[in-house]
């Protein structure tokens, strides 16, 4: 049994209190309802990212607020305390999504999680990430925002 398979069979077991719990569609849809407003400081960290990094701020769910600094090749959110984006929700599998860079460019992946990954709300495997987008893992809305420096230039 690989690692994942294992992390699955201890995710279903009955009765686990490190189970993964799930939720329905009219959840998913409550979520998404809430608009995003950036704070001060938040564009602030934001309008600081270095070329090539991105940063996810969680605008919904347990640890509103918090914010998880992407500027490495890869990075793994889940529940597992040694996630680089530590998720701390049973609504979280221990590997859940994936986050990548190639250049200035992020993907997000789904790691076979019992609850799914959302992108713009929409269910995916994986996703190539928009400055602005919405990533929904477990209980947790995350918002993708790309450095300043590696977005398009507008046309006035």
């Amino acid at each position: 049994m690989n690692d994942d398979a294992a992390d699955a069979a201890r995710d279903a077991a009955p009765g686990s209190d490190t189970s993964t719990a799930r939720f329905g569609a009219d959840f998913l849809a409550q979520l998404a309802a809430y608009g995003t407003e950036l704070s001060s400081e938040e564009a602030a960290a934001v309008a600081a990212l270095p070329s090539g990094s991105a940063i996810l701020l969680i605008h919904r769910g347990p640890g509103a607020g918090s914010r998880f600094l992407l500027d490495a090749d890869v990075a793994v959110a889940g529940r597992h305390p040694d996630a680089d984006v530590f998720l701390d929700d049973v609504t979280v599998s221990r590997r859940h999504a994936e986050f990548q860079r190639r250049g200035t460019v992020f993907t997000v992946r789904d790691l076979g999680s019992l609850n799914g990954t959302y992108v713009g709300g929409k269910l995916v495997d994986s996703a190539t990430l928009e400055d602005g987008e919405d990533v929904q893992v477990g209980k947790f809305r995350l918002t993708f925002y790309a450095s300043r420096l590696d977005l398009p230039e507008v046309e006035h």
